[in-house]
């Protein structure tokens, strides 16, 4: 019997990567994941055996690893950022209850919250709250229900999936329901392509941020009260007051 080891491989560039990451994909002769993360490390382990389905085979996905593990395979499963983190961990426990001879490992990895936090400087040093903006799984009235929670509770705001084709406003709503509770001069950012190449980021106001265009590969943060900009980058302040 093969073990799965649920792996996030970080934002995307190989040295963002854990190192137990690593040693997992040396050691698995099976790799499954979806297609675009495949990608990412294919150049890097051609002697894999790589099986992969598109967006929304996630279920379909979970089954070939279990499948893979029975036939006596040890399988990593890969996502993107960490695993455990909008990743692939909470389905394969899920579906792993009819595998219940099949032996599963998270091996966590570097999330977009923390590799865009460091691209911006420290937005992070303080309470913060992660938010998906895509409604595949969530409905939007429980989205648009947290957004005005965190902005109420003055949480730092991480958005994941601000917009896409089919979600184009979905960012612009999402900053005019914390613009309810927020200043319009709250500082904020935005970073793309963290850890890949082409990363870029950005330091602005939440106005600003409302009439920005992102998309499937942008990471936002929206500062709470006391978060400042910094030589051009975001701070939030942890509350030293000697400082």
């Amino acid at each position: 019997m093969g073990k799965i080891y649920v792996t996030g491989l970080g934002p995307g560039a190989a040295d963002q990567m854990t190192q137990k990451a690593r040693k997992v994909l040396e050691h698995c002769p099976v790799i499954v994941g979806y297609t675009v993360y495949i990608d990412l490390i294919r150049e890097d382990y051609p002697d894999k055996r790589y099986l992969s389905t598109p967006m929304r085979k996630e279920t379909e996905r979970c089954r070939m690893a279990f499948e893979q593990a029975e036939k006596g395979n040890d399988v990593a499963m890969v996502c993107s950022g960490d695993a455990g983190i909008y990743g692939m961990a909470g389905l394969i426990l899920e579906i792993g209850k009819d595998y219940p001879k099949t032996e599963v490992e998270i091996v966590p990895g570097i999330t977009a919250a923390s590799g865009g936090a460091a691209v911006l400087g420290a937005p992070l040093m303080h309470d913060f709250a992660v938010i998906s903006l895509s409604d595949l799984l969530t409905p939007w009235e429980t989205i648009e229900q947290r957004l005005r929670a965190a902005a109420e509770a003055d949480f730092v705001i991480c958005l994941y999936n601000p917009a896409s084709r089919k979600r184009a406003d979905y960012l612009a709503r999402a900053c005019g329901i914390i613009l309810q509770y927020r200043s319009p001069d709250t500082v904020c950012g935005t970073v793309r392509n963290i850890g890949r190449e082409g990363e870029a980021y950005s330091v602005l106001s939440l106005e600003e941020l409302r009439e920005t265009k992102a998309d499937m590969f942008t990471t936002v943060f929206v500062g709470n009260s006391n978060t400042k900009e910094l030589n051009g980058r975001m701070v939030t302040p942890r509350g030293y007051k000697d400082v």
